[in-house]
């Protein structure tokens, strides 16, 4: 991590990121020490600014705790992309960074001047990244739409729940936290190590939906080899028992609680107190437990219902059966396993307060996290952006800001 965080302090990047996945993309390279330059205005503003929670008071462009968990260590940029002074000001800001990114619907960037083509003109080395929904080409490519749209076409949303139930669907995490995000910055990665191999710049493509149906392969898979379409399973895999999400005592409370071999299953009755129905022949074996898993998990759930969730996963843990508490967003902020990765950073923020931030989801024991910096308010950095990085002078950042072109 190390490296990556000296290699990542030598790129600039030019984004025009908006809403979720693309964003997300942008914080993970501002977190690591990139710096990231983000194009906005108050005509056109991301509309996570406009997303709640909002602090009580805070609501506005300022306000929403989501924006500000998404976009920290940014700079924001005020630029009227309508405004026909506005093309050229984006492009001087392109020849001077290493990525342009975006994830408007195929089309936007072009209207604007700021095609591939175009960028490439003024900064030949450049890499630019484009997340559209289903590509950039092809019959589907002119479809809107965000993650829940991607999450159901992709098939996720229809593999998430009990099969006796309606699906469920995965919220926004999946597609928009994980998949798309993850494959658009390992690309972003590739480009970079190849760039600085060979001095070349590249465009990279990222089909939200096509990197969201990665996720899923092994459902595709099963499909080609058998008849008809594969169905929910619950929180149930092949070749674990039980495996699955049990009560425990209280109200609402939950544990999760994975047997991976035989080994686990015998520890699991262990920390139960050997009940007389873990004995019982048709839950010796796997293949016995998988036949009969209707049984298995309402037996198993009676018992985890008389024991407190917290002692029940510190004790299946300590035999080494993978077991962990089901978090709401509260105990999320004071669970263990993160706080001693130093996972969360408190941060102050000029209209919302002080607010949790998370931290990069990856680390190494001997490299310290980086510190966060809050999200920007709106044009936080326009005049320190235009007067340095651009040369403007004072008195022509001014007029641009009175005509509507900066602002």
């Amino acid at each position: 991590m190390s490296g990556a965080l000296e290699f990542l302090r030598e790129v600039r990047v030019l984004d025009f990121c908006w809403v979720g996945a693309g964003a997300l993309v942008t914080k993970l390279l501002a977190d690591m020490g990139a710096e990231v330059i983000k194009i906005e205005s108050r005509a056109r503003p991301d509309n996570l600014r406009l997303a709640p929670p909002y602090r009580p008071g805070g609501e506005g462009l300022e306000g929403s705790g989501y924006f500000a968990s998404r976009n920290t260590n940014k700079k924001s940029f005020a630029l009227d992309m309508r405004q026909p002074q506005a093309r050229e000001i984006a492009l001087n800001l392109a020849a001077h960074c290493s990525i342009v990114t975006s994830n408007f619907r195929p089309g936007v960037m072009e209207r604007w001047g700021l095609a591939y083509i175009d960028v490439r003109q003024r900064n030949p080395s450049i890499i630019y990244l484009t997340m559209p929904m289903q590509g950039a080409s092809g019959p589907h490519s002119s479809y809107t739409g965000f993650g829940s749209t991607i999450a159901a076409l992709s098939g996720l949303v229809h593999l998430s729940g009990r099969p006796d139930r309606p699906p469920v669907g995965t919220g926004t995490h999946y597609p928009d936290h994980v998949p798309n995000p993850g494959h658009a910055l390992v690309a972003l990665l590739a480009a970079l190590l190849h760039r600085e191999r060979s001095g070349e710049g590249q465009a990279v493509e990222v089909s939200q939906l096509e990197s969201t149906i990665n996720v899923i392969g092994q459902a595709f898979l099963d499909d080609a080899q058998a008849d008809g379409t594969r169905d929910r399973s619950g929180n149930r895999v092949g070749g674990a028992s039980p495996h699955g999400v049990f009560p425990c005592a209280g109200t609402d409370e939950w544990v999760a609680v994975a047997c991976l071999d035989q080994r686990h299953w015998l520890d699991l009755l262990e920390v139960l107190g050997q009940p007389a129905w873990g004995e019982e022949e048709r839950f010796v074996t796997l293949l016995g437990r998988k036949q009969h898993e209707d049984e298995l998990e309402q037996l198993l759930a009676t018992e985890t219902r008389r024991r407190q969730r917290t002692q029940l996963v510190e004790d299946l843990r300590a035999c080494g059966v993978p077991a962990a508490a089901v978090n709401s967003s509260r105990d999320v902020l004071t669970d263990g396993a993160l706080e001693a990765r130093d996972y969360w950073q408190r941060v102050s923020h000029p209209v919302i307060g002080e607010m949790a931030i998370a931290r990069p989801p990856f680390r190494r024991d001997e490299v310290q996290r980086p510190t966060l910096r809050r999200a920007p308010l709106l044009g936080e950095h326009t005049l320190e952006i235009a007067t340095g990085l651009l040369g403007m002078d004072t008195a022509t950042v001014e007029r641009l800001i009175e005509q509507g072109v900066l602002a």
